[in-house]
């Protein structure tokens, strides 16, 4: 659903690279250009692999923060609370980044590349063309072809560029969000303890989980949008042009760019994770809520938080 947001926000980062530094496009503009140039189908390049990525980052995920966030608590009681929170999250998307990176890769080199008519795109450093009117990299017809490029040229150091910088910005992400969530739900609980709410306005967890999970995503990702930028340009550029490394990459984009150019693509990546993460923690919610009608009342977790009992989970195992 969200998947032509993310295409905007991964243009939008990219043009430096693609384009040069003069003229860069806008968020409206560039909505505009992809629509006249690829039409509906330049919003969706890149799906597949996108949708791919994420089911094997979100099975990893939720699989593992739970039993994570449990173990941490029962081992490490001082790190009980918020910061259980941020390292169970990291832990979980760090195991999902192993199927998810070559699958970014992949999804964000069709969608800067468009419809084939339209890939005619400059290997550009510092605003000048290296090679006019060569191409960066060939036209990927689809997942597995562009796969099997990226390896015959690049290797299995291609489908994992930008790794780095990938955790660099995913692990902090993904701590958080299941952080400032389990911050946004102690408040309510706090609210309502206090007396300080109408019982006319209380919510079940669903929805709970979708409001508190969009606040969260959104927090998240405003805060790691310069991580994402690096990860954007690393993973795009090909062996024609590339930065030397993560570091290299943020001091270049900071200095040529400026904060605009470390922070662009915010918007949209904002506008992308707040519904993403509130469907998401919605239906995390949802399924949590089923499943606990099942279970006896002597085995059940307590819904409103992400840490589950041991043995319930060895019950359903």
């Amino acid at each position: 659903m969200m998947h032509p947001v993310d295409t905007i926000k991964t243009r939008l980062q990219s043009q430096a690279i693609l384009n040069g530094l003069q003229n860069q496009k806008n968020i409206l503009q560039m909505v505009r250009y992809v629509w006249q140039v690829d039409g509906l189908k330049g919003f969706y390049r890149g799906a597949i692999p996108g949708i791919t990525g994420s089911l094997a980052t979100g099975a990893t995920y939720f699989g593992v923060i739970e039993s994570t966030k449990k173990w941490i608590e029962d081992s490490h009681p001082s790190l009980r609370g918020h910061w259980a929170n941020f390292i169970a999250g990291a832990v979980g998307d760090t195991l999902g980044s192993f199927v998810y990176v070559p699958c970014e890769v992949i999804k964000q080199r069709m969608q800067v590349q468009g419809t084939v008519t339209s890939w005619s795109s400059v290997a550009v450093k510092n605003g000048n063309a290296i090679k006019p009117g060569a191409q960066i990299y060939g036209y990927y017809t689809g997942m597995i072809h562009a796969g099997f490029s990226i390896w015959k040229t690049q290797g299995l150091k291609g489908l994992y560029a930008g790794y780095l910088s990938t955790l660099a910005r995913d692990v902090p992400f993904a701590g958080l969000m299941v952080m400032f969530y389990e911050g946004l739900k102690d408040v309510k609980e706090y609210v309502e303890q206090r007396g300080m709410s109408s019982p006319n306005l209380r919510v079940n967890h669903s929805f709970e989980g979708l409001v508190l999970g969009g606040l969260a995503g959104g927090l998240s990702a405003y805060l790691t949008t310069p991580l994402d930028v690096v990860k954007t340009r690393l993973q795009v550029q090909g062996s024609t042009l590339r930065y030397t490394g993560w570091l290299d990459a943020i001091c270049s984009i900071w200095a040529a760019e400026g904060m605009k150019g470390i922070f662009r693509g915010g918007i949209p990546r904002i506008a992308w994770y707040i519904p993403a993460s509130a469907l998401t923690f919605m239906a995390v919610e949802f399924l949590r809520d089923h499943f606990n009608e099942r279970v006896p009342n002597d085995n059940s977790r307590d819904v409103s938080r992400l840490s589950v009992d041991k043995k319930s989970l060895q019950e359903v195992a």
